[in-house]
Protein backbone atom coordinates (compact mmCIF):
# COMPACT_ATOMS: atom_id res chain seq x y z
CA UNK A 1 0.00 0.00 0.00
CA UNK A 2 1.27 3.47 -0.89
CA UNK A 3 2.38 5.74 1.96
CA UNK A 4 1.33 8.77 -0.13
CA UNK A 5 -1.86 10.11 1.49
CA UNK A 6 -3.12 11.49 -1.84
CA UNK A 7 -2.76 8.09 -3.49
CA UNK A 8 -4.40 6.47 -0.47
CA UNK A 9 -7.35 8.86 -0.70
CA UNK A 10 -7.86 8.20 -4.41
CA UNK A 11 -7.61 4.45 -3.84
CA UNK A 12 -10.12 4.63 -0.98
CA UNK A 13 -12.74 6.33 -3.14
CA UNK A 14 -12.18 3.79 -5.89
CA UNK A 15 -12.95 1.07 -3.33
CA UNK A 16 -16.24 2.78 -2.55
CA UNK A 17 -15.06 4.30 0.75
CA UNK A 18 -15.58 7.82 2.06
CA UNK A 19 -12.83 10.39 2.55
CA UNK A 20 -12.61 13.85 4.10
CA UNK A 21 -10.36 16.54 2.64
CA UNK A 22 -9.94 20.32 2.86
CA UNK A 23 -11.21 22.67 0.18
CA UNK A 24 -10.95 26.42 -0.24
CA UNK A 25 -14.28 26.80 1.59
CA UNK A 26 -14.82 24.07 4.20
CA UNK A 27 -13.86 20.43 4.74
CA UNK A 28 -15.66 18.09 2.37
CA UNK A 29 -16.83 14.51 2.80
CA UNK A 30 -16.58 12.73 -0.52
CA UNK A 31 -17.24 9.55 -2.44
CA UNK A 32 -16.94 8.29 -5.99
CA UNK A 33 -19.96 9.78 -7.78
CA UNK A 34 -20.51 6.76 -10.01
CA UNK A 35 -20.78 4.36 -7.02
CA UNK A 36 -24.39 4.45 -5.80
CA UNK A 37 -23.60 2.57 -2.59
CA UNK A 38 -20.81 5.03 -1.78
CA UNK A 39 -22.92 8.13 -2.39
CA UNK A 40 -25.66 6.58 -0.25
CA UNK A 41 -23.10 6.31 2.57
CA UNK A 42 -22.42 10.06 2.29
CA UNK A 43 -26.11 10.71 2.91
CA UNK A 44 -26.08 8.28 5.83
CA UNK A 45 -22.91 9.70 7.39
CA UNK A 46 -24.22 13.28 7.15
CA UNK A 47 -27.82 12.35 7.98
CA UNK A 48 -28.59 14.38 4.89
CA UNK A 49 -32.13 14.43 3.48
CA UNK A 50 -32.32 12.25 0.38
CA UNK A 51 -34.07 14.93 -1.66
CA UNK A 52 -30.97 17.15 -1.52
CA UNK A 53 -28.43 16.66 -4.28
CA UNK A 54 -24.71 16.06 -3.76
CA UNK A 55 -22.53 18.47 -5.75
CA UNK A 56 -19.42 17.23 -7.53
CA UNK A 57 -15.93 18.66 -7.32
CA UNK A 58 -13.59 18.32 -10.28
CA UNK A 59 -9.94 19.13 -10.78
CA UNK A 60 -10.04 20.74 -14.22
CA UNK A 61 -12.39 22.45 -16.63
CA UNK A 62 -12.25 19.47 -19.00
CA UNK A 63 -13.66 17.29 -16.20
CA UNK A 64 -16.41 19.85 -15.58
CA UNK A 65 -17.38 19.70 -19.26
CA UNK A 66 -17.37 15.90 -19.09
CA UNK A 67 -19.97 15.78 -16.31
CA UNK A 68 -21.98 18.98 -16.93
CA UNK A 69 -23.22 20.81 -20.01
CA UNK A 70 -21.50 24.20 -19.87
CA UNK A 71 -23.22 26.82 -22.00
CA UNK A 72 -21.64 30.18 -22.87
CA UNK A 73 -22.67 31.64 -19.50
CA UNK A 74 -21.12 28.75 -17.63
CA UNK A 75 -17.93 28.98 -19.66
CA UNK A 76 -17.59 32.69 -18.88
CA UNK A 77 -18.20 32.17 -15.16
CA UNK A 78 -15.85 29.20 -15.00
CA UNK A 79 -13.12 31.01 -16.89
CA UNK A 80 -13.30 34.01 -14.55
CA UNK A 81 -13.99 32.38 -11.18
CA UNK A 82 -12.59 28.83 -11.21
CA UNK A 83 -10.81 27.57 -9.29
CA UNK A 84 -12.83 29.20 -6.54
CA UNK A 85 -15.97 29.25 -4.40
CA UNK A 86 -18.57 29.05 -7.18
CA UNK A 87 -20.78 26.02 -7.79
CA UNK A 88 -22.60 25.94 -11.13
CA UNK A 89 -25.79 23.90 -11.46
CA UNK A 90 -26.03 22.75 -15.07
CA UNK A 91 -27.61 19.91 -17.07
CA UNK A 92 -25.94 16.53 -16.77
CA UNK A 93 -24.00 14.89 -19.56
CA UNK A 94 -24.37 11.23 -20.55
CA UNK A 95 -21.38 10.45 -18.30
CA UNK A 96 -23.02 11.81 -15.15
CA UNK A 97 -26.62 10.95 -16.04
CA UNK A 98 -26.56 7.58 -14.18
CA UNK A 99 -24.97 8.97 -11.00
CA UNK A 100 -27.15 8.62 -7.89
CA UNK A 101 -26.55 12.00 -6.25
CA UNK A 102 -29.90 12.62 -4.58
CA UNK A 103 -32.96 14.58 -5.60
CA UNK A 104 -32.14 16.19 -8.95
CA UNK A 105 -31.62 13.54 -11.61
CA UNK A 106 -31.25 15.88 -14.58
CA UNK A 107 -28.80 18.47 -13.23
CA UNK A 108 -25.48 18.53 -11.43
CA UNK A 109 -23.67 21.08 -9.28
CA UNK A 110 -20.01 21.30 -10.22
CA UNK A 111 -17.01 23.37 -9.17
CA UNK A 112 -13.21 23.42 -9.10
CA UNK A 113 -11.89 24.18 -5.60
CA UNK A 114 -8.91 26.46 -5.08
CA UNK A 115 -6.97 24.25 -2.68
CA UNK A 116 -3.83 22.30 -3.63
CA UNK A 117 -4.68 19.22 -1.58
CA UNK A 118 -8.20 19.05 -2.97
CA UNK A 119 -6.93 19.49 -6.52
CA UNK A 120 -4.37 16.71 -5.99
CA UNK A 121 -7.08 14.31 -4.83
CA UNK A 122 -9.36 15.34 -7.70
CA UNK A 123 -6.64 14.46 -10.18
CA UNK A 124 -7.98 10.95 -9.62
CA UNK A 125 -11.38 11.98 -11.00
CA UNK A 126 -14.54 13.80 -9.91
CA UNK A 127 -15.87 13.30 -6.39
CA UNK A 128 -19.38 13.77 -5.04
CA UNK A 129 -18.52 16.15 -2.21
CA UNK A 130 -20.50 18.04 0.40
CA UNK A 131 -19.56 19.88 3.58
CA UNK A 132 -18.19 17.63 6.33
CA UNK A 133 -20.83 18.02 9.03
CA UNK A 134 -24.09 16.52 10.16
CA UNK A 135 -26.96 18.15 8.28
CA UNK A 136 -28.10 21.27 10.07
CA UNK A 137 -24.88 21.64 12.05
CA UNK A 138 -21.93 23.93 11.25
CA UNK A 139 -19.04 22.41 9.28
CA UNK A 140 -16.26 20.87 11.37
CA UNK A 141 -13.08 22.97 11.25
CA UNK A 142 -10.46 20.64 12.78
CA UNK A 143 -9.36 17.06 12.34
CA UNK A 144 -10.39 16.19 15.90
CA UNK A 145 -13.89 17.53 15.26
CA UNK A 146 -14.12 15.62 11.98
CA UNK A 147 -13.12 12.36 13.68
CA UNK A 148 -15.61 13.01 16.46
CA UNK A 149 -18.37 13.57 13.92
CA UNK A 150 -17.76 10.72 11.48
CA UNK A 151 -15.44 8.23 13.19
CA UNK A 152 -15.04 5.03 11.20
CA UNK A 153 -17.67 6.04 8.63
CA UNK A 154 -14.79 7.80 6.86
CA UNK A 155 -11.89 5.65 5.67
CA UNK A 156 -9.31 8.42 5.37
CA UNK A 157 -8.99 11.96 6.71
CA UNK A 158 -6.76 14.50 5.00
CA UNK A 159 -6.43 17.50 7.31
CA UNK A 160 -4.75 20.89 7.33
CA UNK A 161 -2.58 21.69 10.34
CA UNK A 162 -4.61 24.78 11.22
CA UNK A 163 -8.37 25.03 11.67
CA UNK A 164 -10.13 25.48 8.34
CA UNK A 165 -12.63 28.29 8.63
CA UNK A 166 -14.26 29.29 5.37
CA UNK A 167 -17.60 30.15 3.84
CA UNK A 168 -19.76 27.99 1.64
CA UNK A 169 -19.53 28.45 -2.11
CA UNK A 170 -22.02 30.55 -4.03
CA UNK A 171 -24.39 28.20 -5.86
CA UNK A 172 -25.76 29.44 -9.18
CA UNK A 173 -28.35 27.62 -11.26
CA UNK A 174 -27.94 28.01 -15.00
CA UNK A 175 -30.92 25.80 -15.81
CA UNK A 176 -33.20 28.71 -16.73
CA UNK A 177 -32.93 31.73 -19.02
CA UNK A 178 -31.49 33.84 -16.19
CA UNK A 179 -28.88 32.78 -13.61
CA UNK A 180 -30.47 32.10 -10.22
CA UNK A 181 -28.55 32.29 -6.94
CA UNK A 182 -29.55 29.18 -4.98
CA UNK A 183 -27.16 29.90 -2.09
CA UNK A 184 -25.29 33.08 -1.29
CA UNK A 185 -21.55 32.72 -0.70
CA UNK A 186 -18.22 34.35 -1.36
CA UNK A 187 -19.04 35.33 -4.97
CA UNK A 188 -21.44 38.27 -5.13
CA UNK A 189 -24.64 38.07 -7.16
CA UNK A 190 -23.72 41.19 -9.16
CA UNK A 191 -20.45 39.55 -10.24
CA UNK A 192 -22.38 36.47 -11.40
CA UNK A 193 -24.87 38.63 -13.31
CA UNK A 194 -22.16 40.70 -15.00
CA UNK A 195 -20.00 37.76 -16.04
CA UNK A 196 -22.85 35.54 -17.19
CA UNK A 197 -24.22 38.36 -19.36
CA UNK A 198 -20.88 38.59 -21.17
Amino acid sequence: MSDDPIAQAIAATRRGELIVFPTDTVYGIAAAPDDAAATARVFEAKRRPAELTLPSLVGAIAEARAVGVLDDRAERLASALWPGPLTLVVPRTPRSAPWRLGGEADSIGVRIPDHPLARAVLAGGPLATTSANRSGEPPATTCDALHATFGDDVALYLCDDAALVGHASTVVSLLGPEPAILRAGDVDADVVARLSAG
